[in-house]
């Protein structure tokens, strides 16, 4: 399970405090894929980010004995004024790994970005920072219980999202989900089950169709 405990994430504005997440309480099961759905702003991101570490809550905790990934996606957690090389020797490294040099190839190569592998993150455009976290998650073997995918499909050119796919179908078979995707197709593809943020607040639903009816009845109109 992970346990969202009195969660609250808000952000200072002129006219106060605009809360994202408010007096959260909610177990979500590590034996289901989740779809994350709502609207546009509603706080999809920012919730992928605070689950994998990347965004720390106001007020509250998350927390869960599984093993949980980064984000992968368009938000990433990498360390902008490190390299790609730099971030993936890092997380190598504090994984146990002690000769990185095969890690760093696999990703180079996957990521296909070229010199900008040894650029400083904070130079690359949003894609860029997604195939680098894609690949550096599903290159090797991490043996997370759960995976928090933010957006993949919507990186890279035919090619690369064919090849992300395949990584991530392989992966699907030993680990679980929590997935942010504005394609339908594509969440009902990979989720049985639905988290919908609605009122600065997680509702969750066993069945994916479920969920989607309420995000449909409240936001589509």
């Amino acid at each position: 399970m992970i346990h969202f405990e009195n969660l609250n994430k808000y952000y200072a504005t002129k006219k106060g405090r605009f809360y994202v997440f408010k007096d959260v309480n909610i177990s979500l099961p590590t034996d289901r894929n989740i779809a994350v759905l709502g609207p546009n702003g509603v706080g999809k991101s920012t919730l992928i980010r605070m689950m994998g570490g990347a965004d720390m809550p106001n007020r509250g905790r998350i927390h869960s004995k599984k093993k949980i990934s980064w984000p992968l996606g368009l938000q990433g957690g990498l360390q902008g004024s490190l390299s790609a090389r730099e971030n993936v020797r890092f997380v190598a490294r504090i994984h146990g790994y002690k000769n990185t040099k095969v890690i760093e190839q696999q990703v180079e190569d996957f990521a296909e970005i070229g010199q900008f592998f040894d650029e400083p993150v904070k130079n690359y455009s949003s894609g860029m920072r997604s195939r680098i976290t894609f690949g550096l998650t599903m290159g090797f073997d991490f043996d997370f219980d759960v995976l928090l995918i933010d957006e993949l499909g919507a990186v890279g050119d035919a090619n690369f999202r064919k090849k992300s796919e395949k990584l991530l179908l392989e992966k699907y078979e030993k680990t679980k989900l929590i997935m942010v995707n504005h394609s339908m197709p594509a969440l009902k593809k990979f989720c049985d089950a639905g988290l919908l943020i609605h009122q600065q607040n997680l509702v969750f639903f066993e069945k994916l169709d479920d969920a989607i009816k309420e995000y449909q009845d409240i936001y589509v109109r």
